[in-house]
C-alpha cells in the first residue's frame, strides 16, 4: 500500500485523482456499522411497532439512496456507475444493537468504498432518525471497512483477531 496521501498534488494541492489509465475491473466494498439502544427501543423495531414504520425498510432505502449519493457528500470521489447495493441488518440482542452490512460493486477503474461506507452509516443515521423521539442516548460505532476487492491492490479483508 503507498504511503502517499493520493488525493494531494506535488505541490500539496488538493485534486481529484486521475484514473483515466486505471484498468476497469469488478469492485466490492463491504462496510459494517453499529448502533446501540435501549432495549425497548430495539424491541419496537424487532415487532415492527414504531409509530414512524417500519424502521430497517426505510434504513435500507436511505442507505441505498445515500451509496449513490456519495460524489456529491464528499468532495474528491469519483461519480461511479454502481452496479449493486445490498444493505442488510443484523439484530444483536445481546448488545441492544442493530449491525448494518452495506456491499457496493460496481465495474470501473476505481473502488467502491466510500459508497459502502456512506450508505452503512446513513443506514444507521436514518435508524437514529426515526427512534430518536424515545431513545436519545443511541450510539454509533464500529463504522469499518470488512474487505474490498478489485484493482490494482488487490483483495483487502480485516483480519477477525
Amino acid at each position: 500500500m503507498s504511503e502517499e496521501l493520493s488525493h494531494f498534488n506535488q505541490r500539496g494541492e488538493a485534486h481529484m485523482v486521475d484514473i483515466s489509465a486505471k484498468a476497469s475491473t469488478r469492485r466490492v466494498a463491504v462496510v459494517s456499522g453499529k448502533i446501540t439502544m435501549q432495549p425497548t427501543t430495539l424491541d419496537l423495531i424487532e415487532r415492527g411497532e414504531h409509530k414512524k414504520g417500519d424502521v430497517l425498510s426505510i434504513a435500507r432505502v436511505a442507505g441505498i439512496m445515500a451509496a449513490k449519493r456519495a460524489p456529491d457528500l464528499i468532495p474528491l470521489c469519483h461519480p461511479l456507475l454502481i452496479t449493486k447495493v445490498d444493505l442488510r441488518f443484523e439484530i444483536e440482542r445481546a448488545q441492544n444493537a442493530i449491525k448494518s452490512i452495506a456491499t457496493v460493486e460496481t465495474q470501473g477503474q476505481t473502488g467502491v468504498e466510500m459508497e459502502a461506507l456512506t450508505a452503512a452509516q446513513i443506514a444507521l443515521l436514518t435508524i437514529y432518525d426515526m427512534c430518536k423521539g424515545v431513545d436519545r442516548g443511541m450510539v454509533i460505532t464500529e463504522v469499518q471497512l470488512e474487505e474490498k476487492t478489485g484493482g490494482q491492490s488487490g483483495q483487502w479483508k480485516r483480519n477477525s483477531d
